[in-house]
């Protein structure tokens, strides 16, 4: 904690990073809990060797391995994908692997467990006592006992999956809750009986269970709703269940109508599933059935079919902004309509900067008709009456929000318990330009823009400056711990648009000078914040000048940080039309996106994958956390987001489009899903996330939108106040 609070204050990207990877408060009473599986495995994303595994052996024993990780092998329990455990056991040698658990932040509350549960397959040779042991890593480093996976076999018939639970107290493991269960860090495996032989098993659903769990006597057969095909995948949606007792839906697929074979599974919170057949002129059709923690399968849904075809550009961007706007419609809380922070993860905690960029997308959405004006005005009439009274700390909102209750989510522990103006900004940025775009004379319109003024003008930007002559904005204030995390708000970063708002506010306006005494400070306090985090002298004085990559860049810090620093504060905001005394701002924008574009290009860290059409170093998941990206080397790690070259389409349209088509082509059958791109991906390390993001599936809507026709940065910039407040700022310039 000590650690995170350090770069807490030390840094402005980098405190958005380090609060991603730090350890979450899953004791928070007021979010509602719905409770997970502890899941080692079910499928991996992508093919080869799976991530979050490790072997290793010494002669003349061994085991199969790709790189130190388990094979994936397409033969399993549920579709699509089993571990392969290939090993020979003799007396002279040892063998280990482990499949280790992936922490995903949000998903902190579980069934209380009691056994361990995995399936398994023995192939027809298999010698019973040859099965391994088994015992369980802690997060320390230290293990439970070793048992011997042959004892808990029942009926022990090869070439058949076996469901194996073995309780947790016959590992000596006691009283596991929400609090405790993350020190059970992996499932780790260890030779049998030492016959000098080679065996292969398969090993599916490897998870942490209670020993009673939720079954009926009869599951509803799922209503299939559509199946809509597009150039290279398939959706199939179904009407949600909201029974407990489901376990995953399973999905069908067929070539001929007649014969359908299981080619995957979605979890409840899912009623759609995506199917990657990789090619155009692909017709298929599916069905669904519903699956219960017993194991038992629903009656099969009716069938539907649906072919894949060519798709021109335009279609393709069609349909990547609608696939990401899904995660804002589909996706979002119920009860507020606002953005969850990732999916999976919590389900009732909403992230308000997040859902500022969603509602842009869902204004995107609306005028490309993926959802009617009607249903706009529905789904935003709930989010300012949710808005209006939810917490809020001399106006401002907080980071996290129970959209259930509209009170403040202290998710990165108690400290950040009140107003964080920088996501405040970016959901005031967004709802801006919903106060532009709902302009009808309706009550319900009407009554959107009253809302969204109260919101707005109840804004203390004034108050964040901290005391009267400060010359800096602050991020965070908190309601019994006041300015704890003492955090000012210097550029070059995201957080542009805090400052001028905080000018354009028609009610708690600060000082114009502020965007060049805070913002843009030539002070020594912003000239050493920038060289701490940047690690180096380049834009110290927030003017740069210098060359990288044969382009020249007017402002920001190092070579310009990873890129969300050029989308977050523009997607309202047009930098076609913001220039101040140091440059302007689309200029320096497609500059910093070129210089990533070209790193990429150069690629020296010589990782797999980088080049023409794959590129974009941003913040996003990554296999143990959340990082930020940069286009330097010791910030650069391998991973890519997809936003990073996709929200910048209005500085690099022909780069851009490059990367889409790669990622969906090439690369769709493990990161295209069901709301468009996952978050990241790393092909040297043959890993890719498992969630959706808040914070970067909407800026790939919003900014194709402004490439395309400009409609979000029209909308934000044509709002009076934004109009005089950019006024303010060109009068000191």
């Amino acid at each position: 904690m000590q650690k995170f609070l350090f770069l807490f204050f030390a840094l402005t990207f980098m405190l958005r990073v380090d609060m991603y990877g730090q350890s979450f408060s899953s004791g928070n009473e007021t979010a509602s809990k719905y409770l997970y599986d502890y899941l080692f495995f079910d499928n991996s994303p992508m093919d080869g060797s799976y991530y979050y595994t490790k072997t290793g052996y010494t002669d003349p024993s061994w085991i199969k391995n790709i790189h130190n990780r388990l094979p994936v092998s397409d033969i399993s329990f549920s579709p699509g994908n089993s571990l392969e455990l290939t090993y020979t056991s003799s007396m002279e040698g040892e063998w280990y692997c482990e499949v280790q658990y992936q922490r995903v932040r949000g998903i902190d509350f579980f069934r209380t467990p009691d056994v361990l549960s995995l399936q398994l397959l023995m192939g027809e040779d298999f010698e019973i006592n040859a099965l391994p042991k088994i015992a369980i890593r802690y997060k320390d480093s230290t293990y439970t006992k070793q048992l011997r996976v042959a004892d808990y076999i029942p009926g022990k018939n090869r070439g058949t999956w076996h469901n194996v639970r073995i309780p947790l107290i016959d590992f000596e493991i006691n009283e596991i809750n929400d609090t405790n269960i993350n020190v059970l860090a992996a499932v780790a495996f260890y030779p049998g009986s030492k016959d000098g032989k080679q065996y292969t098993l398969y090993l599916d659903d490897i998870e942490l269970l209670p020993a009673s769990l939720p079954e009926t006597d009869s599951l509803s057969t799922p209503a299939l709703k559509e199946v809509e095909a597009y150039e290279r995948h398939i959706d199939v949606v179904w009407e949600p269940q909201a029974k407990g007792e489901i376990k995953y839906y399973r999905i069908y697929r067929s070539n001929d109508g007649i014969s359908y074979d299981p080619i995957g599974i979605s979890r409840p919170w899912l009623n759609r599933y995506t199917d990657y057949v990789g090619e155009t002129e692909y017709k298929a059709w599916y069905k669904v059935t519903a699956v219960d923690y017993a194991l038992k399968e629903s009656p099969e849904s009716g069938a539907i079919a649906a072919t894949t075809y060519p798709m021109t550009d335009e279609q393709l961007l069609d349909m990547v902004q609608e696939a990401h706007f899904r995660y804002y419609w589909e996706g979002a809380e119920p009860n507020s309509g606002l953005a969850r922070e990732n999916i999976p993860g919590r389900r009732d905690m909403i992230a308000t900067g997040a859902s500022g960029f969603g509602i842009m997308a869902i204004i995107a959405a609306t005028e490309r008709g993926f959802i009617t004006r009607e249903e706009a005005v529905e789904r935003f009439t709930t989010i300012t009456s949710f808005l209006s009274g939810a917490d809020k700390f001399h106006g401002a909102v907080s980071h996290f929000i129970d959209g259930t209750t509209g009170k403040t989510i202290p998710f990165f522990g108690q400290r950040d318990n009140g107003g964080d103006l920088v996501e405040t900004s970016f959901l005031a940025q967004g709802l801006l330009a919903a106060h532009q775009y709902f302009n009808r004379d309706t009550d319900e319109e009407k009554q959107i823009r009253e809302r969204i003024d109260a919101f707005w003008k109840g804004i203390e930007w004034d108050w964040y400056k901290r005391y009267p002559e400060s010359p800096f904005l602050y991020w965070h204030w908190s309601p019994d711990q006041e300015w704890v995390i003492d955090h000012r708000l210097i550029g070059w970063n995201e957080t542009m648009i805090t400052y001028l708002l905080a000018i354009m506010s028609p009610s708690h306006a600060i000082e114009p000078e502020m965007y060049y005494s805070g913002w843009a400070s030539l002070s020594d306090i912003a000239q050493d914040y920038r060289k701490n985090w940047g690690k180096t002298d380049d834009g110290s004085h927030y003017a740069n000048g210098k060359t990288y990559y044969g382009l020249k860049l007017d402002i920001g810090v190092s070579n310009g940080g990873p890129l969300f620093f050029v989308h977050y504060s523009y997607l309202g905001l047009n930098p076609h039309s913001f220039t101040d005394r140091f440059t302007n701002y689309f200029h320096n924008n497609q500059t910093i996106a070129q210089i990533n574009y070209r790193y990429c290009m150069e690629n020296p860290g010589n990782y797999v994958g980088y080049g023409a059409d794959c590129w974009g170093l941003t913040a996003s998941d990554f296999a143990w956390g959340y990082q930020a990206q940069e286009p330097v080397p010791f910030r650069d790690n391998g991973t890519i987001a997809p936003t990073g070259a996709l929200a910048s389409f209005p500085y690099t349209p022909h780069e851009s489009m490059a990367a889409l088509k790669n990622y969906y082509r090439n690369y769709g059958y493990f990161l295209w899903g069901e709301y468009g791109f996952r978050d990241a991906f790393n092909l040297s390390e043959n890993w890719c996330s498992s969630i959706f993001m808040g914070l970067n599936q909407a800026p790939i809507t919003v900014m194709i939108e402004n490439y395309r026709s400009g409609l979000i940065w029209e909308l934000f910039m044509s709002h009076p106040d934004v109009k005089k407040g950019i006024e303010k700022i060109n009068s000191i310039r």
